[in-house]
């Protein structure tokens, strides 16, 4: 896991250096000067193999093939959101699953992508509501973010958006870099130190409900650390975030409600290297046979809010297309 880890950070950032140089080098999105090449053997990032983007992409590439004629999709492992947008404009990959945050920022050439804005990418759907959860054992007397000033932090992988929303949280708190220990550590190995008492709090933007947070739970007293109210709301006034309830019930360990921050895990394909008629065939895919997804985000991908959180990523031609005949649009 540890070389996974290593190659997936350092792809990431081998990424976004990649796409200052290009744009300072004039160059166009897919890293071919902007022309199209469309193609139908579809390679398709996720993210690590201890989340949920990277079983939700291994399903629905097989979905993919089972419903549209002709096309091949090959789901791989990658460090998530940045590492993915940045390799859709290099042409490396033609589908990916990112937050909306992030997808936002990269089009906006902002952020991780400062300086490198990412004009080849096409939103197909949001799929679902990712909760940042602040997870600390029950036994470490921590009752507030505050609490962790100083201590040893699981923050995320760089190349993944659950840093910026992280280090927001954080923020908001006081608490800046060099305040605290960062351990850049995927969502799994994180759960393994904090279990072993190599670290003090993982806060990690996930899926609800997290089978790897229940796993943990299950053999451990876990605590959830809340973001209070007012604060969240500010975080969500100054950024793409949105304030967010985990419910009572979401876990068995939780018995009242935490409040938090959440962005939105969405699907984006390629202008480029993915058709409009693709484009399409994928979307309607997407959301016609989300019954047929295993986990239990699945109840929650529907055509209805498949526009929420898309701000100003630009639509897929096909998606557009299948939002219109939807009455969506």
């Amino acid at each position: 896991m540890r070389v996974r880890r290593m190659a997936a950070t350092l792809a990431a950032g081998a990424t976004v250096v990649a796409l200052a140089a290009c744009n300072n080098d004039g160059g166009q999105g897919g890293g071919e000067g902007g022309g199209q090449d469309f193609l139908t053997s579809l390679t398709f990032g996720t993210g690590g193999a201890s989340g949920t983007y990277y079983p939700l992409g291994t399903e629905y590439a097989n979905i993919f093939e089972e419903n549209i004629q002709g096309v091949t999709v090959n789901a791989i492992e990658t460090g998530a959101s940045v590492e993915n947008l940045g390799q859709i404009y290099q042409g490396e990959m033609q589908l990916g699953l990112t937050q909306n945050d992030t997808a936002i920022s990269a089009v906006a050439g902002t952020g991780d992508f400062q300086g490198a804005a990412v004009d080849n990418v096409g939103w197909i759907g949001k799929l679902y509501p990712e909760a940042a959860h602040i997870i600390t054992l029950a036994d470490s007397g921590y009752e507030s973010v505050a609490d962790l000033e100083g201590e040893r932090i699981a923050v995320g992988p760089p190349g993944s958006g659950t840093r910026a929303v992280a280090e927001a949280i954080l923020s908001a708190y006081g608490i800046e870099a060099g305040e605290y220990e960062p351990f850049e550590e995927e969502f799994g190995d994180a759960q393994g130190l904090l279990q072993d008492g190599n670290l003090d709090a993982s806060i990690f933007v996930i899926g609800t409900p997290s089978s790897a947070l229940n796993e943990l739970a299950a053999t451990n007293d876990v605590r959830l650390l809340p973001v209070e109210p007012d604060i969240a709301e500010e975080i969500a006034a100054d950024t793409n975030f949105a304030t967010y309830t985990l419910a009572a019930g979401t876990y068995d360990f939780l018995e009242e409600d935490v409040t938090t921050l959440s962005v939105f895990a969405a699907l984006v394909a390629s202008t480029t290297q993915v058709s409009p008629e693709l484009g399409y065939d994928l979307t309607r895919a997407v959301y016609e046979n989300a019954g047929d997804i295993t986990l239990p985000q699945s109840d929650l991908i529907t055509v209805e809010e498949a526009l929420v959180g898309q701000g100003d990523i630009p639509l897929h031609p096909g998606a557009e297309q299948y939002y219109e005949e939807q009455g969506v649009l």
